[in-house]
C-alpha cells in the first residue's frame, strides 16, 4: 500500500494538555493506513552528514528546559526500524551525500510528542533522520530519493511548525498579523502547487524572516514535498488554525 506523506506542526510538550490538538492528531492517524514504519524528519535534529538515529532500543531526547517534571517522565517505547534504516542508506548513499549512524540518538520532542498522540500504543517502528542542511532544494532532493519508501508502507513525516517565532507566542491566543499573513500565503502557495514560490519562501512570503527567524521548523516541509512531488495537487490541510499565536497548519499529500 502506497502511504501518504505528511508535514505536521508538532507542538511543544504541553501539546498533550491542549483541549483540541491531541484529538486532531489522533483523528488524523485513524484516517491514515496504518504504516509499516515511520520515517521522522524533525526540526530539532540538524546534523551533517545526514545521520540516522537509534534502530534497536529507541530512547527519548528531552530536548527542552524549564517545563514541569511530568513532561520529562513521558515514555514512548516504539520499536526500532533497522530494515528501514538499511533502505534509507541504500536510497541516499551516493557521491556528495554520505549517511552516518548515531545508534544512541533517540526521538526528540519533534518526533515523539506527535507520535504519542497519533500512535499511542507505540507499536509502529520509528526511525529518525537528521536534516543535513536547511537549504530547501537540498531537502527537496532528499525527499525525492526517499519517495520509494512509500510503496513499502513507510509514512514519511516532516515535523516542524508552519510559523515559528517564539517572540510571537501569546498565552491569550492572540495572533500577530505576521503569523496569519505567512500562514495565508503558504496556504495559497500550496493550493496553487507553486513549488517555486515555496522553495523561495524567504523572499516570496510576507515577512518570512519574522515568521521564521531560523528556518528549521519550515525546512522539514521540503523533505515531505520532495517525497510527494508527483502528488502535490492532492495536498490538503488536515489541521489549521493557531496555537498560542503560531500557525499549526499540518498537511497530507496523497
Amino acid at each position: 500500500m502506497r502511504m501518504p506523506v505528511v508535514y505536521l506542526s508538532h507542538g511543544a510538550p504541553p501539546l498533550a494538555d491542549d483541549p483540541h490538538w491531541p484529538g486532531q492528531l489522533a483523528a488524523w492517524s485513524a484516517e491514515l493506513p496504518k504504516p509499516e514504519a515511520v520515517l521522522m524528519i524533525s526540526a530539532h535534529w540538524e546534523d551533517a552528514p545526514l545521520t540516522l538515529g537509534a534502530t534497536t532500543t529507541v530512547p527519548l531526547v528531552y530536548d527542552f528546559w524549564g517545563f514541569p517534571q511530568h513532561y520529562y517522565e513521558v515514555t514512548y517505547p516504539a520499536p526500532g526500524a533497522p530494515a528501514l534504516a538499511d533502505d534509507v542508506r541504500a536510497l541516499l548513499r551516493g557521491p556528495g551525500l554520505p549517511v552516518h549512524d548515531a545508534p544512541e540518538r533517540g526521538l526528540d520532542h519533534g518526533a515523539y510528542v506527535p507520535l504519542v498522540e497519533m500512535y499511542p500504543d507505540a507499536d509502529v517502528p520509528v526511525l529518525q533522520m537528521s536534516m543535513p542542511t536547511l537549504e530547501p532544494e537540498g531537502l527537496l532532493e532528499i525527499g525525492r530519493k526517499l519517495a520509494p519508501l512509500r510503496e513499502q508502507g513507510v509514512l514519511i513525516v516532516g515535523s516542524g511548525f508552519f510559523t515559528h517565532n517564539l517572540r510571537a507566542l501569546s498565552a491569550d491566543g492572540s495572533v500577530h498579523p505576521v503569523m496569519s499573513e505567512f500562514d495565508e500565503w503558504g496556504r495559497h502557495a500550496l493550493d496553487a502547487g507553486d513549488l517555486d514560490a515555496l522553495l523561495d519562501f524567504e523572499h516570496k512570503a510576507p515577512a518570512a524572516h519574522l515568521a521564521h527567524p531560523r528556518t528549521e521548523h519550515f525546512a522539514p516541509l521540503f523533505v515531505s514535498l520532495g517525497a510527494a512531488e508527483a502528488e502535490l495537487s492532492t495536498q490538503r490541510s488536515v489541521i489549521d488554525g493557531f496555537w498560542n499565536g503560531l500557525a499549526k497548519r499540518s498537511l497530507q499529500f496523497g
